[in-house]
Parts: C-alpha cells; structure tokens; sequence
C-alpha cells in the first residue's frame, strides 16, 4: 500500500494519497494537458513524458497556464 506524499505545486504545499502519474494530476485539478507547461524540480516536462512522470516525495511543480486572447 502506498503512502501520503508532499509536493509543492506553484508554491503552495499539497498532500497526494500515493505517487500519482504527472498527467492524472493535472487531470484530476481540472487542467486541459493542451494548454498548460509543466516544471518539475527546475527542469521542463515535456508534454508527451506527462504520462509517464510519476510524482514523488518533495517534487516541486510549477504549471503554467496558456491563456488566448487577441
């Protein structure tokens, strides 16, 4: 059975019930995989690795949104 993990997500800590998959993480806040980047510990994911990142203890994320407009 997997443990409790703490990341930190745009600053702000946060408790996740077990190592979660970057891309049901983002899912799960409600995010479209197509607009958003993703930082995981000072290095870029790119978005075809979102699958396949797993989450892990002291993982710090920053996401950015992409917002459209003219």
């Amino acid at each position: 059975m997997d443990s409790p993990i703490s990341i930190t997500v745009n600053g702000e800590p946060r408790v996740l019930d077990a190592p979660l998959a970057l891309s049901e993480f983002l899912t799960s806040a409600g995010l479209d995989l197509r607009k958003v980047a993703v930082e995981r510990n000072e290095e870029i994911v790119p978005r075809s690795a979102y699958g396949t990142t797993v989450l892990g203890p002291g993982d710090q994320i920053e996401v950015v949104h992409f917002i459209g407009g003219g």
